[in-house]
């Protein structure tokens, strides 16, 4: 199979890289998982986790993504053990960051919240809108302004049915379980900051994506121009 980055799947070989990723991933989800803060919580925040690695590892010889991909899934699962192991209320970023000398996000900004679960919907977008790229056009490829558009939208349902989830859960468990799991800290707007957070994430990088896209087209077009002598000019030789 070959991607619009041009990789190629080349059987055995080719899963290297990704179980590279899925051993770092495997390493850093038991070490948080030993002692996390909050067993239950930690259960549910996870349960989505495991499916998704699931489908991943089923679905792998029938669409193998880019090592771009996997190595952005890979990024924001990695970000997301770190919000689970300590529920997302309560990562104590502000302390690391004194560690290093510096002022505290708190401090600096007058933050009233902790603000690593919007930073994480803000990579959710970022992060993962090249694998949605990458399995849109594979299995339903669309043209023109669709093309750039499905996946951002793509995306925004999933964050959206996120935070229904994320109620629904509050109702099945509620007491300090559905507190901790839903992590609003007394925002009434949560759900729709949460939403913008990662459909700003999303925007940002389809921009990249087209931006990369357009300069691929430039430099292939130069490749396919004439010289002068009448003859095709061949990339990387003037």
């Amino acid at each position: 199979m070959r991607h619009d980055n041009g990789e190629h799947a080349q059987g055995p070989a080719s899963s290297r890289y990704p179980l590279l990723l899925l051993g770092i991933f495997g390493i850093e989800f038991i070490a948080l998982g030993i002692h996390p803060w909050y067993r239950q919580d930690w259960l549910l925040e996870n349960v989505l986790v495991v499916a998704a690695i699931a489908v991943l590892i089923a679905g792998y010889r029938r669409l193998r993504f880019s090592n771009l991909a996997y190595t952005l899934i890979c990024l924001f699962l990695l970000l997301h053990e770190i919000g689970a192991h300590y529920t997302y209320s309560l990562v104590p970023y502000d302390r690391w960051i004194e560690h290093l000398g510096a002022t505290p996000l708190s401090a600096r900004f007058a933050l009233r919240r902790n603000h690593y679960d919007r930073v994480i919907h803000f990579a959710y977008g970022l992060l993962m809108l090249v694998p949605a790229v990458e399995w849109l056009r594979a299995v339903s490829p669309s043209r023109g302004l669709w093309r750039y558009l499905l996946p951002i939208l793509f995306l925004l349902s999933q964050s959206a049915a996120y935070e229904l989830l994320e109620f629904a859960a509050a109702l099945t468990f509620g007491g300090h379980l559905g507190v901790a799991y839903v992590g609003t800290q007394g925002d009434p707007w949560d759900s729709q900051k949460d939403m913008t957070c990662e459909l700003a994430g999303s925007v940002l990088a389809m921009a990249a994506v087209i931006v990369v896209e357009v300069a691929r087209r430039g430099l292939r077009t130069d490749a396919r121009m004439p010289t002068p002598g009448g003859k095709t000019r061949i990339s990387g030789r003037r």
